[in-house]
């Protein structure tokens, strides 16, 4: 589907202190520093969790949000997508978690601040070997169907690309049948998501893309995809992935934890096995235009 056109995306931080994953950027200015770096070096797609400066918590106050997008596409073309509230499970559960959840990307949708949002299609247990060695409680992160069917609705209306995190064939059923069943969804990508650290769907290993394609064809045939995850090193399936058609996202949100690299030196990486293995990278014009308009 891409005829050689690899985009990456890059996901600067995540939900993790410095204490598990000791690089990565927090204050609003390094967000944007790191993100204007990777964009220049090849990633057409930028992804960053904000965080209060006083607090050190994350945060989607509309304010540090909102600053952190515009100061990042003043210097650079990208497709910006912050993250979605940060719910307790209590919160999760409850009837309005979707509005809750997407009322500041909404908000940014209604400015022209928002062109692609993020929808995890499911709910699974984020538990690491390290927890279950150690015997600590780990996160259940949990995505009702309603709170999924009302982020679809908000693309729809918005025309945003939705961001399918896929951590388990499951949720790659799931988000398909939604996305059919809320008219005018745009096309989402389907974020294929592994983990060597975690034990939530595969490890990053070629007969599990396979898989995941499998599914894939069944349930959203011509698609757009991409090879990411937690905990992880991608690295392996890139070759495969530019060979199949599918697109790449790195960063120390997926890195493997404890990592002491850069987010501007796994863009590079990726940037040079996506050239190495046949694959050209996408522009962010490209990305709108070749890879996108066709499908919407």
């Amino acid at each position: 589907m891409n005829q050689g056109k690899v985009c990456i995306e890059v996901a600067l931080n995540g939900p993790w202190t410095r204490r598990v994953q000791p690089t990565i950027p927090l204050a609003p200015q390094e967000i944007v520093s790191e993100a204007i770096e990777c964009a220049r070096a090849g990633a057409s797609i930028i992804h960053f969790h904000a965080y209060d400066p006083s607090t050190g918590e994350q945060t989607t106050d509309l304010d540090v949000v909102t600053r952190i997008v515009d100061e990042i596409r003043a210097k650079v073309d990208a497709v910006v997508i912050p993250a979605i509230r940060y719910m307790s499970n209590a919160e999760s559960i409850q009837d309005d978690s979707g509005q809750k959840r997407y009322a500041h990307l909404e908000t940014m949708a209604t400015r022209g601040l928002a062109e692609w949002l993020i929808a995890d299609p499911g709910s699974t247990n984020l538990v690491s070997y390290r927890d279950i060695a150690e015997g600590k409680k780990a996160l259940v992160d949990i995505n009702t169907p309603s709170a999924i069917r009302f982020a679809l609705e908000v693309a729809a209306k918005y025309r945003l690309h939705p961001g399918f995190a896929i951590y388990d064939p499951g949720y790659l059923r799931l988000g398909a049948a939604l996305a059919r069943a809320v008219k005018g969804t745009p096309m989402p990508m389907y974020r294929l998501m592994f983990s060597e650290q975690f034990t939530f769907g595969y490890r990053p290993r070629e007969y599990a893309l396979r898989s995941y394609l499998e599914v894939l064809t069944e349930e959203a045939p011509g698609a757009p995809w991409m090879i990411a995850g937690l905990g992880v090193d991608i690295r392996s399936l890139i070759p495969l992935t530019v060979q199949l058609g599918g697109h790449v996202r790195v960063g120390l949100e997926d890195a493997l934890l404890g990592s002491t690299t850069s987010n501007l030196r796994l863009v590079d990486e990726a940037v040079q096995l996506i050239e190495k293995s046949g694959g050209a990278i996408a522009t962010p014009t490209q990305l709108r235009g070749e890879l996108f308009a066709k499908l919407s």
